[in-house]
């Protein structure tokens, strides 16, 4: 980066936490906020260590923290189980016959499970894992959909020391495979199929696709979701029903270092290899649990709903591990928004009288599209608080879900946080922080962030910058999984002691954060973070592309849309057809959600003299503006022009 980042966005509008609001909450006005953020950051162990002690420990921590940059271990020396912090401990108390899950499956069926009810079924299911040989330390891969099984396959694998890789399941077999690979897996936990927008995707289909050839899959757990045939493979497939009449429900949680690793979780690096994040147990848990206790104000009596994928990691930490270790009730939707219409989301919180929302600025823009009239159709009233993740959310959709949807009495929680992370870093306390539209405010407990120019400087007030933290704090990721080499580089080499988000931001006056979009190449395409050289190496594989340049273009609905621009083999003949025929390719290789909205046939791409596709030109081209800034370092200048007058 040259320069500074820009930033236009310029926002007067000011909500304060609402009185009603602010009287009961967990904190309840900002000089509370203040008080406690400064303890958390001059006495981060103390601050740290009283919200741990709120958690079951099998044995007690002998220290804090142990920092020796950019390695950090948390709560040294202490044992705990997260199944156990998310369902043992919520049995002893009133909590036990409460509901812990409550689901709503695409075709309209549904299901609850009481804390009570939860617990016996990932007992069980951690006992089928036991009798399938897969012990402490193995990595089990999770391909499934929305359903509750999903949960209790993280919980069961938690509980005996197994360490989970959720894979979403839009990806294809080629995204599963490369994650089995990069791990080291022992097993696969998927089901026979899942609903989406009313067609079945067909996970266990691309499980056997991943598992063609060599692999280290020993085993395959089969959950029955939508009665499709499928194949079953002698001596590596298991049904899951099945396997629950061979075992029992007494599973003790295995007491586990507080570094035992709980999960990878594979997110797009700009070098096109996906990286496995790396989260351990106890530091994890610590930050999940108090960002949902506090972000989300949540109490015993509400119906708290992230509407997110268990594939990302907002489903790890704030559909299942965060908001089980707090005793709340958490609803899951297996499906489409717009399934069977555009009101799916209304009629769920009006059926169920969810409380608190928790959705992405993608979704909310798809709402507003869609129109008021099937947001009018139902009684909203039980939401108390609304809350977007996934990528900045721009102001008037934020007005929209102020005022549509949490009907103007709602606070806004708009949380900027990362995979890497773990949990919220940046966030409106909803009973403590006056709310900016657009702005994800001020940091969480414990979190030194700021903003920097290139030589590490903290910069002044509405000055873009580089977003760094500069602390370590108990959610940060540990690693990338086999790779600690790249995880200093990509991480914290570039500024001492900080780690690099990778983001671009600035700070107003009133030390809020505005987060403006990353600084490299890596995609937000509808909350969903995709590297371009991932895409780019799918199209190039194709019979007849030469080379591939991926940008992103602002796209009113998902945030970023996908724009490839495509050199084609000599000989080969562009045409309409073709494009369509890349599309595809791309979505069979990686997954629907990294297909591109256009591609583009282009001669050569603008390239420097040392050979380096300027992709900053690419991405003025994709967008329909006229090419700015500095063009003396290309090639060619004739590609430019031929790209700019949209030639092929």
């Amino acid at each position: 980066m040259e320069k500074n980042i820009e930033s236009y966005l310029i926002e007067k509008r000011v909500f304060k936490a609402p009185r009603s609001f602010a009287r009961t909450a967990r904190i309840p006005s900002r000089a509370v906020y203040e008080r406690l953020y400064r303890e958390s950051i001059r006495q981060p162990e103390k601050f740290w260590a009283r919200e741990a002690r709120e958690l079951v420990w099998q044995a007690p921590w002998k220290r804090v923290l142990e920092w020796k940059a950019p390695f950090a271990k948390w709560f040294i020396g202490g044992r705990l189980n997260i199944s156990e912090n998310c369902l043992d401990r919520h049995l002893t108390t009133a909590r036990r016959n409460k509901a812990a899950i409550i689901w709503e499956g695409e075709p309209g069926d549904r299901r609850t499970l009481t804390y009570q009810q939860l617990h016996r079924e990932v007992c069980r299911f951690a006992n089928v894992l036991k009798r399938n040989k897969i012990r402490k330390g193995h990595r089990v891969i999770i391909y499934m959909p929305t359903i509750p099984e999903a949960a209790i396959a993280m919980l069961a694998c938690a509980r005996i020391g197994a360490v989970h890789s959720v894979v979403f399941g839009g990806f294809s077999a080629d995204s599963i495979r490369d994650r089995i690979a990069d791990s080291g897996a022992v097993a696969v936990v998927t089901a026979d199929g899942g609903y989406r927008r009313g067609a079945v995707v067909p996970l266990k289909k691309n499980v056997d696709d991943a598992l063609t050839g060599e692999t280290s899959i020993k085993r395959v757990i089969v959950f029955r979701r939508t009665a499709s045939d499928i194949h079953m493979e002698e001596g590596r497939d298991v049904w899951w029903h099945r396997e629950l009449e061979y075992v029992n429900a007494d599973c003790p949680a295995a007491p586990l270092e507080s570094e035992h690793p709980l999960y990878i979780l594979y997110t797009s690096g700009s070098t096109g290899k996906p990286k496995g994040i790396l989260h351990t147990t106890g530091g994890y848990l610590v930050g999940a649990y108090c960002t949902t206790k506090y972000v989300f104000d949540l109490r015993d009596e509400d119906v708290y709903w992230c509407t997110a994928d268990v594939g990302w990691v907002t489903g790890h930490s704030y559909v299942v591990y965060g908001p089980l270790a707090n005793g709340a009730t958490t609803l899951m939707y297996e499906g489409a928004p717009d399934w069977p219409e555009p009101d799916r989301f209304w009629r769920i919180i009006e059926d169920y009288g969810v409380s608190v929302l928790y959705t992405a600025p993608t979704a909310i823009r798809a709402f507003i599209r869609w129109g008021d009239a099937w947001v009018r159709k139902h009684d909203l009233t039980s939401l108390r608080l609304l809350g977007t993740v996934g990528e900045p959310i721009n102001p008037e959709a934020w007005m929209w879900y102020h005022e549509k949807i949490g009907g103007g009495r709602c606070p806004i929680v708009d949380t900027w946080w990362q995979t890497e992370t773990g949990a919220i870093m940046i966030s409106p306390l909803p009973g403590a922080t006056a709310t900016k539209p657009g702005s994800a405010t001020l940091p969480f407990f414990g979190i030194d962030a700021a903003v920097v120019d290139e030589q590490g400087e903290e910069v002044g007030p509405n000055v873009g910058g580089k977003l760094v933290i500069r602390r370590p704090w108990p959610s940060m990721l540990r690693t990338i999984y086999g790779d600690k080499t790249r995880y200093k580089k990509q991480y914290w080499s570039e500024f001492k002691g900080s780690y690099l988000t990778g983001d671009g931001a600035r700070r107003d006056h009133d030390g809020y954060f505005w987060i403006v979009g990353r600084i490299d190449d890596v995609l937000n395409v509808a909350g969903h973070r995709l590297g371009t050289s991932e895409i780019e190496s799918a199209l190039v594989s194709h019979k007849h592309v030469a080379e591939a340049a991926v940008v992103g273009r602002p796209d009113e609905m998902k945030g970023q849309g996908v724009v490839a621009f495509v050199t084609l083999k000599e000989n080969v003949t562009a045409s309409p057809s073709l494009k369509e025929e890349l599309r595809k390719h791309v979505s069979t290789h990686i997954g629907a959600i990294a297909k591109p909205d256009e591609v583009r046939f282009a001669e050569a791409l603008p390239k420097t003299r040392s050979g380096k596709i300027m992709r900053r030109l690419l991405k003025e081209i994709a967008s329909g503006r006229t090419v700015t800034g500095d063009t003396t370092t290309l090639e060619d200048f004739n590609v430019l022009a031929r790209l700019s007058r949209g030639e092929e």
